[in-house]
Parts: structure tokens; sequence; C-alpha cells
């Protein structure tokens, strides 16, 4: 139903806003605004209220205070925010230059100078760009430009530009860590080049064009083993990257051709007829995982069927062609061709053997992931806890993983295994995230919302409420709040202004600003403050209840439960009334365009654009459709979930053929991961608020059984 995703980065103006923002402003868009830093610190008012830890309150409004005192009260650069930004869109660098001027000593000085230095990044000097972090030191366009400027660089293959400002990066993303590396690879410093490793050596996922250009660097690294080449070389075989494989091979002494790869591309068939008059070599095992590969891209069950018989073959064979780790691995290509087809074929036992004959001790993290979805979904825990330990340390420390284990070891006929896995529970449980409630329930807990301070939100003392507006990174997050700025500006200052205080533990300034911004009805920054910290706890601010009489009225005429009615929404749009996502979907509930009309043709009404994306008339349709969609889904809040993210021919597509299935190994096997991810939160989110509504229930209870699709 909607493809709109809460991010969590931090820099990306892409991704913090809900309504998606271009690099530069557009003309049209743009109006002067005359707010100023001192409207936005007076709609906030004080709290009266002072305490060392945090404590909860009623639920009223702070009163405003006049004799409120900030540093920067009187600041006034916003004013002239958005006319730098239209000088900035024409390019107009004569104007910006003169904005410098005139926004110099404010809160908003270094975004014309920004502006004016990234309209020709590639052509500003490491120095100018040094200085410019030095002068808005800690602030989020000073990462920003910093970050920018490695990537262009190293773009540009100039690598001592960017070797100059690496150290000013504090918050690299994943293409700006490898334009780091990149740089620290052509410098002579290859242990540092190396950090990158482990995100860019064996994935074969999608990764931004700078760090598979560090990969296929890194061949060539004094410190990357041909043990590590070989594990590379494998999975491009897998995935057919002719470049890769050509200079992976040829580091390891056994140079493949483009024309013998070109040649098993145009005819694989043709390749397995004459392998069994090859001579046994190591190029010929390359060239063999490299035609399944091709195979299996057309056809994983033909795949099958010829690694099948060539390995009856070859056992009869006094010299055998296929070695161990080939067939190993022609299994782990079949297995993870396999998971990639579950949205189609639907799931299959098959994926689990094809794993268990590949075993070795040289899994990625995809196929390891794979290989537990595929033992989850079919209960084949033995394996679930050999796909785990296939995880490199850290991973297997997740509560994603550790709450697997633990299910595991809870089937086993081993009381040893038994009681870890209620030690791990009760660790796991510590957490109020879908895994954390699902614990609490294999261990007989019960969330209690009331331990969070239920619906009471937090007071906050003075001196704290003081603190935000003499935080610079706040007080320009409000300040553009309340302009006319596009949101995405306010949005990123206040992730940046997060972090910076996650990064001192001040939780107290972090409660105090989430305060205010709730205050303010800026509730999608209110919950994203505390959802990112570890030791704040409120639900009042991390799951609030606005237009509480509408969603419980339409939710009860719906016949659904109000408390999953919130965790669509806030989920969906984060409360963000004017929320629009990337293909269309509107407003609270995110309601796609051919959907309300849909619906307000069922409810015999005429349909209007506008009015189906207003508040009320919006909680109104997207309730209606969730209750439309659980009926059609055997009245199963997981299946309906699914339906509504994803489909409800998907939802029916992914349940079991045969007998039922615990909802919490359907949901862990969806195979879009948005969607996996998207149940987890909806499901965390409604348990928690039928808590606040006084309608406690269990996770487990709520998501129940799915049952079979026949």
């Amino acid at each position: 139903m909607t493809k709109l995703r809460v991010a969590h980065s931090i820099k990306d103006e892409e991704s913090t806003s809900q309504k998606q923002m271009s690099k530069r402003l557009t003309v049209g868009t743009l109006r002067m605004s005359a707010l100023s830093v001192a409207t936005a610190v007076s709609a906030l008012g004080v709290s009266q209220v002072a305490c060392a830890e945090l404590t909860w309150g009623d639920n009223e409004s702070y009163q405003q205070e006049s004799n409120y005192q900030q540093n920067y009260q009187q600041d006034t650069s916003i004013d002239s925010f958005m006319g730098a930004a239209i000088a900035a869109d024409r390019g107009d660098v004569s104007e910006l230059y003169n904005y410098e001027q005139v926004m110099s000593g404010g809160l908003f000085a270094m975004y014309p100078t920004y502006w004016r230095m990234n309209l020709d990044l590639n052509s500003q000097s490491s120095a100018a760009v040094s200085q410019f972090v030095r002068q808005y030191p800690d602030t989020v366009m000073a990462e920003k430009l910093v970050a920018d400027y490695a990537e262009t660089k190293a773009g540009s293959n100039d690598y001592a530009s960017v070797r100059q400002v690496a150290n000013l990066i504090t918050n690299a993303d994943a293409s700006e860590r490898c334009a780091v590396a990149l740089g620290f690879n052509n410098g002579g410093d290859t242990m540092r080049a190396m950090a990158a490793k482990s995100d860019v050596w064996l994935t074969t996922k999608k990764q931004p064009a700078l760090c598979d250009q560090l990969a296929m660097e890194m061949n060539n690294n004094a410190l990357i083993s041909n043990q590590d080449r070989a594990s590379r070389l494998k999975r491009m075989l897998r995935t057919g990257k002719t470049g890769d494989i050509m200079a992976l091979s040829s580091r390891l002494g056994t140079p493949i051709a483009y024309s013998a790869l070109s040649e098993i591309q145009l005819n694989p068939s043709s390749f397995f007829s004459r392998f069994g008059r090859e001579p046994a070599s190591q190029t010929n095992q390359y060239l063999y995982l490299y035609a399944i590969g091709r195979v299996a891209d057309k056809s994983y069950r033909e795949a099958a069927i010829q690694l099948e018989f060539d390995i009856r073959q070859d056992n009869q064979r006094s010299v055998r062609l296929l070695n161990d780790e080939t067939r190993r691995y022609a299994y782990r290509t079949l297995g993870v061709k396999r998971m990639n087809h579950n949205t189609d074929d639907g799931f299959n036992a098959e994926a689990v053997e094809w794993f268990r004959n590949s075993l070795d001790n040289d899994f990625n993290f995809e196929e390891a992931e794979d290989y537990a979805m595929a033992a989850i979904r079919f209960g084949r825990w033995d394996d679930v806890v050999e796909a785990i330990s296939k995880m490199d340390g850290e991973t297997q420390k997740e509560a994603q993983w550790q709450y697997w284990l633990a299910r595991a070891y809870e089937q086993s006929s081993d009381s040893s295994k038994r009681n870890t896995a209620k030690k791990m529970y009760q660790n796991i449980a510590k957490s109020n995230d879908y895994y954390g409630l699902m614990a609490k329930d294999r261990i007989g807990q019960r969330f209690d919302a009331s331990r969070l301070g239920g619906s009471n939100l937090p007071n906050v003392s003075t001196a704290d409420r003081a603190r935000v507006m003499q935080d610079g990174n706040f007080a320009r997050a409000f300040a553009l709040y309340n302009s006319d700025a596009s949101r995405g500006y306010a949005n990123r200052e206040w992730n940046w202004a997060v972090k910076q205080a996650r990064d001192k533990r001040d939780d107290n300034l972090i409660i105090a600003a989430a305060r205010q911004a709730y205050d303010m009805g800026w509730l999608d920054r209110a919950i994203y403050a505390v959802d990112n910290t570890d030791r704040v706890n409120s639900l009042a601010l991390s799951h609030p209840m606005p237009h509480q009489s509408a969603v419980v009225r339409y939710s009860e005429s719906a016949g659904i439960d109000p408390a999953w009615a919130y965790g669509i929404m806030r989920q969906e749009s984060r409360f963000v009334t004017s929320a629009r996502s990337n293909v269309g979907a509107s407003g609270l509930m995110q309601v796609m365009p051919d959907t309300a009309k849909y619906i307000a043709r069922n409810l015999g009404e005429t349909y209007s654009a506008s009015r189906a994306n207003s508040g009320d008339t919006n909680i109104r349709y997207g309730t209606w459709y969730m209750g439309d969609i659980l009926g059609k889904l055997n009245y199963q809040p997981v299946l309906a979930t699914v339906g509504y993210n994803a489909g409800p021919n998907n939802a029916k597509r992914w349940q079991p053929v045969y007998g039922s299935l615990a909802a919490d190994q359907y949901v862990e096997s969806i195979a879009f991961p948005e969607t996996r991810n998207y149940v987890k939160h909806v499901m965390e989110n409604a348990t928690i608020y039928s808590s606040l509504l006084g309608r406690g229930q269990p996770i487990s209870q709520r998501m129940g059984t799915v049952p079979a699709s026949f």
C-alpha cells in the first residue's frame, strides 16, 4: 500500500524528508519567510517542573514564559535563508556571496557558503573545505560538505584531496566510507583502507559505485590473502561479474579469459556437454561454478538437475573432476537462487537441503541469512543453529538472531540448551522492540506501558528546556520547522542534533527537545528522538495518539483493533498529515489513489483526492480498508498487515501450502525485506498501543497462527 520509509540517516536530505526534496530547491516553490528564531522560541514555552530523572506529568502543554532568554533568540538569519536558497537554485554565486555577508555570524551563516561551494565542489580545495569545517564545527552542513567533497574527489581519482579531509568526516555513510578507504588505499595506507573490507568484499548486493571500485582495488591490496580472493571469486562466479572474475582469477594464478566466460554465457549447455572430457583443473572448477550460476539465473530447477547429474557422473570416475569445494558452492548457488524466487514460486524445503549440502566455513552474511530464513520457515531448528553459526560474531549478538537461536535451542531434547534458551529470552526481553516483546511472551512476562510513563508526557526542567534553544543544532531545526523551507532541512538539522546529544549521552537534552517538538505538533521528530536513544523511554513521545477519537471510532466501525490502526499509522506516516510517498500514497494512513477510489466506491461516495488525503477522511478510509483486507485474509492480522503493505495477493502467496505456521516464522520468511521489517514494526507498535489504550494484548496472541492457503 505504501513504500514510505522513515529514515534514520542523519545527513541524507533525500531520506529525512517525507516530502522528497532535491539537493537544490525549485524556485517556484519557495517563499521568503518572515519567521525568526525568536518566533520559534516563543512558540515553545517553558516547563515549570525541574527533575533530575525522567518523570511523567499530565498531557497539558507547557505555558509560555515572557522572560525566557536564549542565546539565539534575536537571531534573524532564518529570514534570509529562503532568498539564499533561491540564489543557490539559480547558481547565482554573486548573490550567494552577498548572503554570506548578510547572514554572517548567524545561526544559518554556513548555508550560503555551503551552497556556493557545492555548486562546483570538484573545484574546491581541501584547504577551503577544512576551513569551512573549522569555522562551523559540529554542524550537519560541515559534515555534509566534507563528506560530499570526499565522494566527489574519490570519483575523480583525486585521492590526495580525499586523504586531506578524511579525518574530518565523523558520520560517513557507505559510499563515503568507501571514498575514504579509496583515498588511503591509493596513498599507501593499506591498513586503513581495509577498514571497509567487511562491508564490500563478499557482498553481492547492489552497493555504491565507489564501494564496487574499492572492492576491485582491494584485489591488489597486500593485506588481501589468496583465501580472501578465492572467497570473493566464488561470489562473483555466482553473480556473473565478469571484470571481477577475470581480475581475481588472474591474481590467483588461474586466469580466466573473457572469451571462455562469454562462450558459457551464450551456451552453458555446450560447456556441460564437454566438461566430462576436460582435464581436472582449477580453472575448470571455476568455469563450472560460472556455468551453474548462468543456468540458475534462468532456472534454479534446471541448474539443480544439471548439478545432480554431474555429481552422479563424477562419482563414477576414477579421478573426480568436481572437487568438494566446487560441489559445496554449486549447492550454495542453488540455495541462494531458490530463496530469490520465493515470491513467485513459494517456499520449498529444498532450499534448506541445498544449503546443508553446502556447509563449510565460508559463508557471507547474505548466504547465512538466506539459509537461516529457509530453516526458520520449515522449523528445521538444527539448520537454524548452523546458519546462525555461519554469521560473524557481532551479527550473531543481534537481537534478531539471538531470538531465533533461542527458539532453536528451545526445541532441543537437551535440557541445558532449553535452559540456555530461557536465559537468552530473559536478556532479549529487556528491550521493548519486536524481538523483546516476542521474548517476553516466551518466558511469561507482560509488557506494561505504565512502567514507561503510559500516556503521561515527561516533565522537563526549565533549565533543560532553556538548553534546547541554546543548542545551535536544535535551534536551527526549530527555526526551519517554523519557516517556509522544505521540511527536509529541518529534519536533517534535527537528526543531527539528536546524534550530537546522543554522542554526549545528554538524555535530558533529547527529552527536552522531543517534548518541545511534541507540543508544537512535530510528532515525527519527537518519535525519532526517542527511537534513536538507548536509555530513554517515554511512550507518550515515542507512541503519541493524535486524532484518538477518530481512530477509535472509525476502527470500531470497521471492526478492527484501534491499536492495530495506530500501529499502521505510526509506521506509515509517523503522524505527518501531509506525508506522501514516492509511489503516490498519501496522508496519515498512506492510502494509494486507486485504493482510495476503491474505498470511496464501496462506501458510496464520490472520490475526491483532496478529501481522501485529509486527516479525518484518510483515517476513515484507511481503517475501512484495513477491515476489508482483514476479512479477505482469514481475519489474520499479520496477513492483513502484509496485505496493507505489499498487497493481499502477496500475503496469500506467502502462506504455507499445508498446515499452519507460527506467525513469527511466517513473518521472518517474508520475501520482501521492506515488508518483513514493516510487519515487525507494526506488530510491535500495535502491542504497545494496546497497552496504552487499556486493552493490552501480548504480541504472540495478537499475531496468532498463519493458516494454510488451501
